[in-house]
């Protein structure tokens, strides 16, 4: 056993403040934050944190990640005291650990509900699809603290909302709710609290659905031309078109479409 994966079992042998859940059958494994009442996320989980997400990222019966909280909220964001406490050079990390689901090539869902403030809404702003409820609010409350957000929270809602409306949630610390951040497009969807979990799984099983081949590919895809110029996303667009066109899935999926029957994706 290499020195890393010694050193990142070592930290894996007891998750803090967060379960995994693995359910085979559905392809789905979820990230539970589970630290009562407010889902508080410490300074050693975010670190344990990206280490789940690259071992599920490598497991084989897993097509799709949901990130989820146990309770009534999501996540209140971080332990506060741990800032003081932790070196610059660990600080200086925790971008790089928050930002573990976008590097995720599987898709990744978040299921908000309650508070997702700072870290919560971080994490939640890394993955791919927000699933929000009539409980849900947004805020990244850092300036009430005299700082900023530090995991890419302001940069990434900047991208999705615009600078005045960034401006607006992060100089002001204002909280916004589910429904208007599916106004804003940050999250896709917003339903009751009580049909959260159902609207997750269904969209689980709607992405175990595709080719998961196609799926790394074009998450992998939109995040790398995300700023890039519209030629060179074109242009990469297409040779990812082009590799995908000598796949077996397409190849499954052409005939399925013809045959008129469900395709049978492989991932290969």
């Amino acid at each position: 056993m290499s020195v890393l994966k010694h050193q990142a079992n070592s930290l894996l042998e007891q998750l803090d403040g967060f379960r995994v859940e693995v359910d085979a059958a559905a392809q789905r494994a979820d990230i539970v934050l589970d630290r009562p009442p407010f889902n508080i996320v410490s300074m050693l989980q975010r670190e344990q944190l990206r280490l789940v997400f690259e071992a599920l990222d490598e497991d084989e019966r897993v097509r799709v990640i949901v990130l989820r909280g146990s309770g009534a909220h999501f996540s209140s964001g971080g332990d506060i005291k741990g800032f003081l406490e932790a070196s610059p050079e660990h600080v200086s990390k925790l971008a790089w650990n928050v930002a573990a689901p976008t590097r995720c090539s599987k898709p990744v869902i978040a299921a908000n509900h309650g508070y997702c403030f700072g870290v919560g809404f971080e994490l939640s702003l890394a993955c791919d699809f927000r699933i929000v409820t009539a409980t849900t609010q947004y805020a990244l409350p850092e300036q009430k603290l005299g700082q900023i957000p530090g995991s890419g929270g302001s940069a990434r809602l900047q991208k999705m909302v615009g600078i005045a409306r960034t401006k607006d949630i992060v100089m002001r610390s204002r909280r916004i709710s589910g429904a208007q951040a599916v106004e804003w497009g940050i999250a896709t969807q917003c339903v009751a609290d009580a049909e959260l979990e159902r609207a997750t799984a269904d969209l689980v099983q709607e992405l175990v659905g595709f080719s998961p081949l196609a799926q790394r590919t074009a998450k992998k895809l939109l995040n790398d031309t995300e700023d890039a110029p519209l030629a060179i996303a074109i242009e990469l667009e297409g040779h990812c078109y082009s590799r995908l066109r000598s796949s077996e899935d397409f190849r499954e999926g052409v005939e399925a479409f013809h045959g008129k029957r469900p395709p049978v994706f492989r991932g290969r």
